[in-house]
């Protein structure tokens, strides 16, 4: 049974992500593979100069398109992709729909979009992440069939062109010409069809490139603005709190019994240093002696600052540092080993906290029967330094 229960963990964690990857990928080669030949004979015959008379050969580029999307899009999928699931939706039904317009009508072809738009509707809920990957893959795709649209439109329109378009070649630079709106006017368009297909081809290019840069570069600029807001709005709402210093085993079981009592905890961790904190948890990284960081993690308006490092030296330093900052916030110094008690106290930290000493003297306790009360433990527990 336990086989069966890692089975299932796996099948919760990447099982409907990849079927859903693997659907996409099977339905793009099956909508792909009848176009091979065709498409292989267009591509040879636009090489000639008499690739004009060859355009309508091209036409297989519509049905190989999806399957291409598709392809590219079971990559975004298995990241939980939100965009990648909208464009597989999409390229699932016009794949479908391709495949029953007759004389190709394709009962694999259809049966496994099919397969695919169930699966990706069923499991809608798991495609919830915002990808850079996707979106990337999204511009390819957009500005693949753009540059597809220019070029075969050029090609289709040439003789309305002055000088006609009549080869791959002076379509393409012509497509890339007029979408990048730049005009040398060395291609004229003269009849009303190639003007107003040149018409199309600039306000499509415009769209495309506005749309695309827009979900690549959009929550690159968005996401940097947003953690700079947060890293200034959490400055300004750490009042009232509790700051600990440190990422041992003692700062993290400190921190966490605060979460649990509802109070605000800022975390200050040394650079390079391994943090053992979620990433939900309020850590400032930076040097805990320097002053620019204690104004960060809001030392001058914390409650008190617990100072549980590893090491006793920089306890102690780090206390001097939140006193000459702000001497009026407690300082709980921790006291790793019992050797340093005294050297600890001569910088005057409000209270000492020695594990070592507290959890041996209730362990001698316990051994010869003696009363345990609260006036005890807080003996123990905190040493004040006067």
């Amino acid at each position: 049974m336990r086989w069966l229960g890692r089975l299932r963990g796996t099948w919760n964690a990447h099982g409907p992500q990849a079927l859903a990857a693997l659907l996409s990928a099977l339905s793009g080669a099956l909508v792909m593979r009848p176009q091979f030949a065709s498409l292989g004979g267009s591509l040879h015959a636009l090489a000639s100069s008499a690739a004009v008379l060859r355009v309508a050969d091209l036409m297989v580029l519509p049905r190989a398109l999806p399957g291409l999307g598709l392809v590219l899009m079971s990559f975004g999928l298995l990241t939980r992709a939100r965009l990648a699931w909208v464009i597989s939706l999409l390229l699932g039904l016009l794949a479908a729909g391709l495949a029953l317009v007759p004389p190709a009508r394709e009962p694999a072809v259809l049966a496994s979009c099919l397969a695919l738009l169930a699966a990706l509707l069923v499991f809608a809920r798991r495609f919830d992440r915002s990808s850079v990957a996707a979106g990337s893959l999204f511009t390819l795709l957009s500005v693949g069939s753009l540059m597809l649209y220019g070029t075969l439109g050029s090609l289709w329109f040439g003789d309305g062109y002055t000088p006609p378009i009549r080869d791959l070649g002076t379509a393409l630079y012509y497509a890339v010409e007029t979408m990048s709106t730049v005009g040398y006017g060395d291609i004229v368009p003269r009849t009303l069809h190639a003007r107003m297909f040149t018409v199309s081809l600039i306000v499509l290019g415009i769209t495309v490139f506005a749309t695309t840069l827009s979900v690549v570069i959009g929550p690159l600029v968005g996401g940097s603005i947003k953690r700079a807001l947060e890293g200034r709005m959490q400055k300004q709402q750490r009042r009232n709190h509790y700051v600990i210093f440190g990422a041992s085993s003692l700062a993290y079981t400190a921190w966490r019994a605060l979460q649990q009592r509802g109070v605000p905890v800022t975390v200050v961790v040394a650079a390079g240093q391994q943090s053992p904190f979620p990433p939900d948890a309020d850590v400032v990284v930076g040097d805990a002696t320097r002053n620019e960081v204690l104004e960060q993690a809001g030392v001058p308006h914390a409650r008190a600052v617990l100072t549980l490092r590893d090491d006793d030296a920089e306890n102690a330093f780090a206390v001097l540092a939140v006193k000459e900052l702000a001497p009026t916030v407690k300082t709980i110094a921790g006291v790793n080993d019992a050797r340093h008690l005294a050297k600890i106290r001569r910088v005057q930290p409000d209270m000492l906290f020695a594990p070592q000493v507290l959890g041996s003297d209730l362990l001698v306790r316990s051994l010869f029967d003696e009363p345990i009360d609260n006036e005890t433990v807080s003996r123990l527990l905190f040493a004040h330094s006067d």
